[in-house]
């Protein structure tokens, strides 16, 4: 095997909290090509389940005022891992909804790196993540910004729900930004469902079990809202999520 088709090891950024053994036996992966035209529009919406857990490297690129909405749930029964490259034209447009659900000793992980090229490009990303025993999810994701991309606008929002002390959650949102008159934000927090939320529910009659999901089910739905395979993507993920409750 080739230098370049070597597995990655942990010193690599992107490759620091995989399942190194699982992703060997999917090595090297395959790279799926996207490309929309200047001024058109695409979507893909991707489920990784336990009837097709694997790893995908997707490089995705929007020509000038391009639009695309790309949606994923990663809960593959084992290991799933999913890399997202985008490069923004001239006023494209990209947003990302990712929910990924684990359990049991499931390792998951999304990795992005999303590059505005060109100026007036708008990319935001949507990422939830429900981990519970002693599962492993993680999002690394960088937005670049490169010199003369003047008028960006890009935004991350990424929050990991903890269901018992022993799953981890790894995030890490990375700005880097060479250009002046940008508008670049992120948001990342890890934490528990909250207790008076839920006792609020009780109180309505609702069993704490119940309750549970339904504020679990509002929080996944977040990384959904919009899509145009918005009641299927949901009910795939209401269907992992009762596999980890």
């Amino acid at each position: 095997m080739s230098e370049a088709l070597a597995l990655p090891t942990r010193k690599d950024e992107a490759y620091r909290y995989a399942d190194l053994a699982a992703l060997e036996t999917l090595w090297p992966l395959p790279v799926q090509d996207i490309r929309v035209g200047a001024g058109e529009q695409g979507a893909l919406a991707m489920v990784l389940d336990g009837a097709n857990d694997a790893a995908h490297d997707i490089a995705i690129t929007l020509e000038d005022g391009a639009e695309y909405d790309l949606r994923l749930l990663n809960a593959g029964s084992a290991y799933g891992r999913i890399v997202v490259r985008v490069t923004l034209g001239k006023g494209a447009k990209f947003h990302l909804g990712a929910a990924q659900i684990a359990g049991g000793d499931q390792t998951v992980e999304i990795v992005t790196e999303v590059t505005h090229a060109e100026p007036d490009a708008v990319s935001s990303q949507v990422v939830r993540s429900v981990l519970g025993c002693h599962a492993t999810g993680t999002y690394l994701g960088k937005v670049a910004v490169a010199r003369g991309a003047i008028g960006t606008d890009g935004e991350q929002s990424i929050r990991a729900m903890l269901l018992d002390r022993t799953a981890t959650a790894n995030a890490r949102p990375e700005l880097e930004i060479y250009a002046d008159d940008v508008k670049c934000a992120h948001g990342c927090a890890v934490g528990e469902l909250d207790p008076q939320g839920l006792f609020y529910l009780a109180q309505r009659g609702l069993p704490p079990a119940v309750a549970k999901k339904l504020m679990l089910q509002a929080f996944i739905a977040e990384a959904f809202v919009g899509a145009a395979d918005e009641e299927a993507l949901t009910e795939a993920a209401l269907k992992a999520l009762e596999a980890v409750l």
